[in-house]
């Protein structure tokens, strides 16, 4: 296998330090290159008390009321198992002194945190001061931070708390590239997204529309459609159980199944609890898809910002920065695909998949109909139509036989299992069960694997480079042909002998590489050579048979169809 890789990146983590307690604070760095006066961010609106400020001590009343729910989840099974072996007062009064000292104990620790926490908003920095015994000092340059999301769940709403996430969006520091406040006042997280997101930006031209999209009711029909559902049907039922254990019901549950469908053929018996599970997962995807897009807003803010908002029970607000927007990402799972839809995703450098706060973040639109997806793309990335919906260039034949002979291999290994046990253990129902598995899986792996091929393409739309690849989760990547920092090329030796390349175009944002698989080597090679000239062209060697064919170019901006 070879690679072949071209292009640089970069990146600085925020910049941190520690101090035993009680150590007079370090004035804080300068930055290396002072920016102009007129380039630099306007400062933050001047505390009058004091330059530090402290989160909001409301705080206390939400730890309390967290203990108290934890101490009440846990107190109960476990007091349920001490009355198996002793008194029940003694049991009772064992898991009130477990309550007592774990609200005691948070509590405590908490008072700490907001004894000691504080941050300050300066003119060229946001500083983090945090610790007990030893005091941990972080600060980031304000012309860097890229993103200041808000989170409220249900406690800190009702106390009109946000919980803060300031950071910058470099993705290879992840840890070390944000800043939360936990909690402060919703005013004043508003007041500090606005300013910390505040940049020279050219307004809107008058009359448009500053919302992109906004929530149907109706989209709600997609989300049982996803590959949730299934797994929310297998977390039921093993919430039931572990329920029932904790309670020593475990057999009871185990009786009660038994006895209801004894009278059922097995088949039947194994169709309804799979219906059951099935409906428990329908019920649980709709509760999930409501909690997460309630009241779902998109809109375009006068300062160059799209801004997200959703949520039911816990409320988010994600912001980002349009001039960190390098393209976006349309995503089509299988079941989603068949019913005409699609989500949206955002490519930008302020969005780090590695930061593990929320894997949401970079959600721009939840499944929706195609014709709102065309729509919502175009004009996120302000063009006359939606760059994701071109006619690519196919890929060769070849690729599809690949995914032939991937699809067929996956459905062949249990098939043999259950004919090797079968003939093993001459256990006849293992034969037939094979027989059946060969009947459905094999017709199903290559109608998966051709519906695969047909998945594959790339093209080129004005400034954006298109790839779409993927069939149980087919995406449609339209990625900034200026963001692209590098190309691998990537050949192994089974794709060498079918004259095929896997092209992955790297950039600082998003998922890092996005790849046009088992395209031919001269037409991929092209093909990155026209989308991003100057970092392949030195590396190509042209001649006499070099040439191959161009992939299909898409009408850019003001060109005729």
């Amino acid at each position: 296998m070879t690679d072949a890789v071209t292009g640089t990146g970069q990146g600085a983590p925020a910049e941190r330090t520690a101090t035993p307690a009680g150590t007079p604070d370090p004035a804080p760095a300068a930055p290396r290159t002072p920016a102009p006066a007129s380039a630099r961010p306007d400062p933050a609106p001047p505390d009058p008390a004091t330059d530090w400020r402290r989160l909001d001590p409301r705080s206390l009343l939400v730890t309390a009321q967290l203990l108290l729910g934890a101490a009440f989840g846990a107190g109960v099974p476990v007091g349920a198992g001490l009355a198996a072996h002793l008194d029940v007062r003694a049991a009772v009064a064992w898991v009130l002194a477990g309550s007592v000292l774990l609200l005691g104990g948070g509590l405590a620790v908490d008072v700490l945190r907001l004894r000691h926490t504080r941050y300050r908003v300066g003119a060229e920095r946001v500083e983090l001061r945090t610790g007990v015994l030893f005091t941990s000092r972080r600060s980031l340059p304000r012309d860097r931070i890229r993103t200041v999301d808000l989170t409220a769940h249900p406690l800190l709403r009702l106390l009109g708390l946000v919980k803060v996430r300031i950071g910058t969006g470099d993705q290879t520091a992840a840890g070390e590239s944000a800043l939360q406040l936990t909690p402060v006042r919703r005013a004043e997280g508003e007041s500090l997204r606005r300013a910390l997101l505040r940049r020279d930006t050219t307004a809107a031209p008058a009359g448009d529309d500053p919302r992109l999209a906004t929530l149907s009711p109706g989209w709600i029909r997609y989300a049982p459609l996803s590959f949730l559902t299934p797994l929310l049907a297998l977390t039921g039922w093993g919430a039931v159980m572990q329920v029932s254990q904790w309670f020593g019901a475990e057999e009871t549950v185990v009786d009660w199944v038994r006895d209801t469908f004894s009278p059922l053929p097995a088949l039947w018996t194994v169709l309804a609890l799979g219906s059951i599970a099935l409906v428990t997962g329908f019920v649980g995807s709709l509760g999930l898809w409501t909690e997460m897009w309630w009241n779902y807003r998109l809109e375009r803010e006068p300062d160059g910002t799209l801004r997200v908002r959703r949520g039911l029970l816990t409320t988010r607000s994600i912001s980002l920065e349009e001039a960190r927007l390098r393209g976006v990402d349309v995503v089509e799972p299988l079941g989603v695909r068949l019913s005409g839809a699609a989500r949206v995703e955002a490519i930008a450098t302020g969005l780090s998949r590695k930061d593990g706060e929320d894997d949401d973040l970079s959600a721009l639109l939840p499944a929706a109909p195609r014709a709102v997806v065309d729509d919502v793309t175009a004009r996120v990335l302000r063009a006359p139509v939606a760059l994701t919906r071109p006619e690519l260039a196919p890929h060769p034949r070849a690729a599809l036989a690949r995914r032939l002979r991937w699809s067929l291999g996956a459905a062949l290994v249990p098939v043999a299992v259950l004919v090797a046990l079968g003939a093993a253990l001459s256990v006849r129902g293992l034969l037939y069960a094979g027989a059946v598995a060969a009947a459905v899986l094999l017709p199903a792996a290559a109608l998966l694997a051709r519906d695969a091929y047909r998945s594959l393409g790339h093209g080129l739309a004005g400034p954006y480079l298109v790839v779409r690849s993927g069939t149980l989760r087919r995406s449609t990547v339209a990625l900034r042909r200026d963001g692209v920092v590098g190309w691998t090329v990537r050949q192994s030796l089974f794709q060498r002998r079918a004259g095929l390349v896997t092209l992955r175009a790297t950039t600082a944002a998003g998922a890092q590489a996005y790849a046009a698989y088992d395209v031919g080597e001269a037409q991929g090679l092209r093909f990155a050579a026209e989308a991003v000239p100057e970092l392949l062209t030195p590396f190509l060697v042209t001649g006499a048979g070099a040439e191959g064919p161009a992939p299909a170019p898409v009408p850019a901006e003001g060109d005729a169809p």
